[in-house]
């Protein structure tokens, strides 16, 4: 395996593990629909199921979520043989996207339902998944825009 999908792999495999360790103790510490103020009005972590996807769009369509995800998880594995080697940012953004997506498929696929809890009050719950797989999805636009 070269360092490249070495690079991609481990990335995403942390980001999985921080995910699925962090819905974790928000399900295992908190009842369904808490809330627990962090600075009062502006940041909460508030536990919520999420049966759709981003700003709550294809609500209870589980499966085509989950083929969407294993779309962009092939998509991720078909290009990255045309990374470079030497392309180490567009290797990590590439693992943020990947890393993301398998956690909230994990989600879907075991528990029918994405766990959100980063509740910033003006902006719908999330969790470290979205926020990595928006974060790799950017970098990439940026990364392209500027090449």
């Amino acid at each position: 395996m070269g360092r490249k999908y070495l690079t991609v792999l481990s990335t995403a495999l942390i980001i999985v593990f921080i995910d699925q360790i962090a819905k974790f103790l928000i399900k295992t510490n908190f009842q369904l629909n808490q809330t627990l103020p962090i600075i009062n009005n502006i940041f909460h972590l508030t536990y919520i199921h999420n049966f759709g996807a981003g700003f709550g769009i294809l609500q209870q369509q589980r499966w085509i979520l989950a083929f969407i995800s294993i779309i962009v998880i092939g998509f991720i594995f078909y290009y990255l043989d045309r990374i470079r080697e030497k392309e180490r940012l567009l290797q990590l953004l590439a693992g943020f996207v990947l890393g993301g997506t398998i956690g909230n498929l994990t989600d879907r696929i075991i528990n029918g339902y994405v766990i959100d809890f980063l509740d910033f009050r003006i902006w719908p719950v999330f969790n470290f998944a979205d926020s990595f797989v928006t974060i790799g999805v950017i970098g990439l636009i940026i990364y392209y825009w500027k090449k």
